[in-house]
């Protein structure tokens, strides 16, 4: 585990400022981050996902594709965030029956100056909105939550997995 006593918001300058953070003279690494997150439908839209008989087709192949593509922009969705030229983005699903949910875990990575965590939580969140925007004509009191990062590996503060 890393070292988290002393830390620093890095993200404001010493008057409050608000700043993109420098790592050009970080060393690149290989950096890896993986985020989870679930979705709770109602039976209907759940048996309806899992059959592939949603109305608007294939919703965990589009929510697959959402979640690349959101890992791919976030520098566009959050204000501080370096732009990055990723080199690995896997999102899967896993369905647990008794809950009605729909796991969903993003792994992300990159050879670089700074992690990807960002970018691995943006693939859950917009993989999970997804699954919600093509499910809402059938259950609208879907619930998206525990949106976490699992574990991170590389880089100056090293490996951090999610204490069970």
């Amino acid at each position: 585990m890393a070292d988290t006593t002393n830390k620093e918001f890095s993200h404001f300058d010493a008057d409050g400022n608000a700043i993109m953070v420098d790592v050009s003279k970080k060393s690149e690494t290989e950096r890896v981050a993986t985020a989870s997150g679930k979705i709770t439908l109602s039976q209907e839209a759940y048996d309806l996902v899992k059959s592939g008989s949603m109305a608007k087709g294939d919703v965990l192949g589009v929510a697959r594709i959402a979640g690349i593509m959101a890992a791919k922009k976030v520098d566009g969705l959050i204000p501080l965030c370096h732009p990055l030229a990723v080199t690995k983005i896997n999102v899967d699903f896993a369905y647990d029956d008794e809950k009605r949910q729909i796991e969903i875990e993003a792994i992300v990575g990159i050879t670089g100056r700074t992690g990807v965590e960002m970018e691995a939580l943006t693939a859950v969140s917009i993989a999970a909105l997804t699954i919600y925007d093509m499910c809402k004509a059938v259950d609208k009191a879907m619930v998206i939550s525990d949106i976490c990062l699992e574990k991170k590996t590389g880089g100056k503060s090293g490996t951090f997995i999610r204490p069970e």
